[in-house]
């Protein structure tokens, strides 16, 4: 199983439960956490004191190794423990400690805090001494480190159970959790890094997305090999515009744009065609669609939005589509030629329109998913696609910046440029997320949505 699975509570469970079950002992287990978190935090900590929180659990068993290890190479570390282990493997990591270990912190705070109170798995707030001692280690620590999640995060949704303090980074024991990709526990993270442990992961159809590999085209291409993309369009003139520019530096061969009106500001390399959309419609040579951007949600849109999904062409469904699709309008469209890409908002009308009752972006992601046999790409600071083929793929933070008007509109061209070269949904989304994230960072900070899309065609180049 790869390095980038993302398990639940129960998977990371049985998988340590597996490997105990293999001959591997929970000690052995403990103690490759805690040296591999160990060298991560002596790294950050370089030569600075620090201060290890430790729980009743075995992750407070962790912070025990990871103090001893620190401690018998020369790093001044302090322990702080309000209660006795409650497990016999915490227990014996607590005794092999060389260390002064207190109730509460003593003393001048160290510049360095390692949470180990809590690992993965609780189900309830952190209270009590155990949360004094975590808010005052907090405030008192300027530079903080988590261990597996950082004490008060529910693992499996990324909800914070508690005031739960913000971190500079993140370790990751043994496999990802899918709580190091959701909102709002991963604003709390800083960055995240993986421990591996040296053991055996379930299969799971949940992963971390990997970078894509792009590639220029191909030495007999031309413009309709690389992808004809048809956006439709309807009564607002901006947004579509947006995606057309995106689409175009994304790698689309050519774009055309179905609209009602004329575009006076489309820029030369657009192609703009008003009409009878049926007719405009009817080219054999469209590889992939974008619907929504600027469409309208009145009878025209939904007219317009309706004879665009029964094209069955592979499609990106964007903004205003969003808020008019229902059952009657899939009824006649596979749904897993469909790529959703919706913000909070969106998600959450889609829910509604087809019946969804779940609770998290996760859960509502995938079970609309599994409604409406489509691909979901549940956009924002916290970015999911559950593609129609069951998997989940957890993408990691994109620059905050890009909480923008228009972005979403760049995020789609950018799907449905990518989706005409090739045809695959699952993919396009994967390209298009980290095109983004890349123009983003390319554009620098404060840009705005036409800055981004601007930015597409060197952010594929660098990722060439």
């Amino acid at each position: 199983m790869s390095a980038d699975a993302v398990l639940t509570v129960a998977q990371m469970r049985d998988a340590e439960q597996a490997a105990m079950g293999g001959g591997t002992s929970e000690w052995e287990l403990m103690q490759r956490a805690g040296a591999g978190a160990a060298q991560w935090v002596w790294r950050v900590a370089a030569g600075r004191a620090v201060t290890v929180l430790c729980g009743p659990g075995n992750n407070g068993g962790d912070g025990y190794v990871i103090a001893e290890w620190l401690r018998a190479r020369g790093t001044q570390v302090s322990v702080v423990a309000p209660v006795e282990p409650k497990t016999a493997t915490a227990a014996q990591a607590r005794g092999s400690f060389g260390g002064r270990i207190a109730e509460r912190a003593e003393g001048p705070a160290a510049p360095v805090l390692v949470d180990c109170l809590f690992g993965y798995g609780l189900s309830r707030p952190v209270e009590g001494a155990f949360a004094e001692v975590l808010k005052s280690a907090a405030r008192s620590h300027p530079v903080r480190i988590a261990i597996d999640v950082p004490s008060g995060v529910e693992s499996d949704t990324g909800a914070l159970l508690s005031d739960t303090p913000r971190f500079d980074l993140t370790l990751a024991l043994g496999a990802w959790k899918q709580a190091h990709f959701l909102m709002p526990a991963a604003a709390r993270m800083g960055a995240r890094r993986l421990v591996p442990i040296g053991i055996d992961l379930p299969a799971t159809d949940a992963a971390r997305a990997e970078t894509p590999r792009f590639a220029a085209p191909g030495a007999d291409a031309h413009k309709y090999t690389r992808g004809l993309l048809a956006i439709v369009a309807g009564k607002m003139p901006g947004a579509p515009i947006l995606a057309a520019e995106a689409a175009m530096r994304a790698g689309a061969g050519y774009v055309k744009l179905f609209s009602d009106h004329s575009h006076p500001d489309a820029p030369a390399e657009l192609v703009v065609e008003q009409g009878d959309l049926a007719e405009s419609l009817d080219d054999g040579r469209i590889g992939a669609m974008l619907i929504g951007p600027g469409l309208g949600r009145g009878a025209g849109a939904r007219e317009r939005l309706a004879r665009a999904v029964e094209a069955g062409c592979p499609s990106v469904l964007d903004a205003d589509a969003l808020y008019l699709l229902d059952g009657d309008l899939l009824a006649g469209a596979e749904g897993k030629r469909l790529l959703l890409t919706p913000h909070d908002g969106e998600l959450a009308r889609l829910c509604e329109s087809f019946g969804v009752t779940a609770e998290g972006k996760l859960d509502r992601a995938q079970r609309l998913r599994d409604v409406t046999g489509a691909n979901v790409l549940a956009k924002g600071p916290d970015t999911i696609l559950a593609t129609a083929d069951g998997k989940t793929l957890f993408f990691p933070r994109g620059p905050s910046w890009l909480s923008v008007a228009g972005s979403g509109d760049v995020l789609a061209g950018i799907a449905a440029g990518r989706l005409g070269g090739h045809g695959d949904l699952a993919r396009a989304a994967r390209e298009a997320v980290f095109l983004q994230q890349e123009a983003a960072q390319l554009a620098g900070p404060a840009f705005t949505a036409g800055e981004l899309a601007r930015s597409v065609g060197s952010a594929l180049a660098t990722l060439l």
